[in-house]
């Protein structure tokens, strides 16, 4: 992870994610798509005419989960990944991050039916940091 441009914005690659997924889940699992971890990091970056996509670090966290668990990169445990990559990113954005598993698997639940955008994550993701 870097931090390229400003103190709200830390950037995450490949390696990062592939440690991630290592180190949090069970089992490590394999790859089962490249293309999700390549896409993970593409949409974390987004800018529209030199804009951040993901104004905050909070909406970047969302945005990660959100994708992970729409669009699985490992053989399994997706949602166990992809909440840790959230919860990983905030903490690495500076974050004190004070949650329960209980609200961690309600919200990856909540997220994989769909039913509720960035903008909303984003929003219980705050409630996550002191």
């Amino acid at each position: 992870m870097d931090n390229p441009n400003n103190a709200d914005h830390l950037g995450i690659d490949l390696a990062w994610l592939l440690m991630l997924a290592e180190q949090k889940t069970p089992g490590d699992p394999q790859v089962a798509d490249w293309g999700a971890l390549v896409a993970a990091v593409a949409r974390h970056e987004a800018q529209i005419f030199d804009v951040p996509v993901y104004d905050s670090s909070h909406a970047r966290a969302a945005a990660l989960l959100q994708l992970l668990i729409h669009v699985p990169a490992l053989e399994r445990s997706n949602a166990l990944f992809a909440s840790a990559v959230a919860y990983a990113y905030l903490v690495a954005s500076g974050h004190k991050v004070v949650t329960s598993p209980e609200r961690v698997r309600d919200l990856a639940r909540l997220v994989k039916s769909g039913e509720v955008s960035v903008h909303d994550i984003a929003r219980e993701l705050r409630q996550w940091c002191l």
